[in-house]
């Protein structure tokens, strides 16, 4: 989790004057009251653009049981299935459920999990392995853009916990234009404008990622 605050410099070099013209997509107002930067390119974030890949990549899964610690048929058969019975409820409710569901899990360290200081999982690994605060909410994301949520309406956004004084990672969910919060540390779904010990650092989805800048 240390290796968010480096990043954290990286990215406040690049979101200067550093960024390209073209690769910058818009400056506004935005989470937690920070101004945001939009820009085009997933490549400052090799981390993310991995676990897109591998999330994608599902056709070497293997058939092993549940209880087997690499995801396998039986993981995705149990998830399909938590999926498929939340399918017909309203969007909040789905978020509740997905936020709950995912919350269960169990909170392991990367360096105990995977032997090193930082791994973002998908949420394959993270199901069969269970994770740390970046694996709850790339989970979460996944979760609902299965059940249909839009690209465009999920945000996994790293933040700085200033009562913890240590980086932290959520899912930000946009219904009807508010953004919700979805976090391993709290057990509803709540409104962002609720949370105030959370500073953006930045964010990202399948298109694009925000640098965010703060005052204080």
């Amino acid at each position: 989790m240390l290796v968010f605050r480096a990043l954290a410099v990286v990215l406040c070099l690049l979101a200067a004057p550093a960024l390209a013209a073209d690769q910058l997509a818009s400056v506004h107002t935005g989470l937690f009251g920070s101004t945001e930067v939009r820009a085009t390119s997933l490549n400052v974030l090799p981390k993310w653009t991995g676990v897109l890949a591998r999330y994608f990549d599902e056709e070497k899964l293997v058939d092993a049981p549940c209880t087997a610690t690499v995801f396998n048929r039986c993981h995705l058969a149990e998830w399909g299935r938590f999926l498929d019975s939340i399918r017909g409820l309203d969007r909040l409710r789905q978020m509740a459920e997905v936020n709950r569901y995912m919350n269960q899990k169990r909170y392991v360290i990367d360096p105990v999990n995977y032997g090193i200081d930082d791994y973002w999982a998908t949420p394959l690994q993270f199901l069969a392995k269970n994770g740390d605060c970046e694996d709850y909410a790339i989970a979460k994301f996944f979760s609902l853009r299965a059940l249909g949520f839009e690209n465009d309406a999920l945000r996994i956004v790293i933040v700085d916990d200033l009562n913890l004084k240590i980086p932290h990672a959520i899912l930000v969910v946009y219904l009807d234009g508010v953004p919700m919060l979805l976090d391993n540390q709290v057990a509803q779904v709540v409104r962002a404008e609720a949370i105030r010990h959370y500073r953006p650092i930045y964010s990202v989805n399948e298109s694009f990622w925000w640098f965010h800048r703060t005052n204080g």
